[in-house]
């Protein structure tokens, strides 16, 4: 059909993720190393537009929410040159230890990843 399969929107969220991450100063290696894991446990897109094969694409992420033991990115999938939203989502992470148990959310990870601002 020409356009970008729809979970391939899932990898882009995860990859923008992992960016985001980068950009604030930490891998997400290095946050597992710390004994910290964000295992995704709710996953959400709207498709709006759809891509198309070979397409440059612009994915805004950022943490919308953070709870006790979670926390929310959101996205926003953009054309090229940003004039078109192509999709939107949302992923609900757990803040689990090595074990699997949950864990509070760690003062230097809330401080290394600022909430967007509404």
């Amino acid at each position: 059909m020409g356009v970008l399969y729809y979970a391939e929107y899932l990898h882009l969220f995860e990859r923008s993720r992992n960016t985001y991450i980068r950009a604030c100063g930490m891998s997400y290696r290095t946050i597992e190393k710390r004994g910290l894991y964000l295992p995704v446990r709710e996953a959400q897109c709207r498709y709006r537009m759809p891509a198309r094969y070979d397409d440059l694409v612009h994915v805004r992420t950022a943490i919308s929410e953070f709870r006790r033991a979670s926390l929310r990115f959101v996205y926003e999938l953009w054309n090229e040159n940003k004039s078109q939203l192509l999709a939107t989502g949302t992923t609900q992470h757990a803040l689990i230890n090595a074990e699997g148990r949950p864990v509070p959310l760690p003062d230097w990870f809330r401080e290394l990843t600022p909430l967007r601002s509404k």
